[in-house]
């Protein structure tokens, strides 16, 4: 799980903050500082759904602003998913919205 946590936030940040012909945004620049693997492990563990819904949804606001907001249909798309994310009550639950956001910005990257 870590590690899909940690591609969703990789592949938010691309979107908010990558631009076309500069150096692309890597797991171990600084703007990742705070969504590493070994961070999301340590929520994982912990079971703390909360902290690792609120960190989702700092990268999935910057993707969604990137992607043009709700007005726009990938923004709508990643809104759903988003919302069937936060709407998870146990680490069980995060598992397959999680795979579907990662797919979805995959996709779109």
């Amino acid at each position: 799980m870590e590690t899909s946590l940690e591609t969703v936030a990789l592949f938010s940040l691309k979107l908010a903050y990558e631009e076309e012909g500069l150096s692309p945004i890597l797991r171990d620049d600084m703007v990742m500082g705070d969504y590493q693997r070994d961070i999301f492990e340590l929520l994982v563990k912990r079971g703390d759904v909360e902290t690792i819904q609120l960190k989702m949804n700092e990268c999935l606001g910057l993707a969604m602003d990137a992607l043009g907001g709700v007005e726009k249909p990938l923004g709508r798309e990643l809104q759903k998913l988003s919302v069937e994310f936060s709407g998870a009550r146990s680490l069980e639950q995060l598992d397959q919205p999680l795979l579907a956001l990662k797919g979805y910005l995959k996709e779109i990257l």
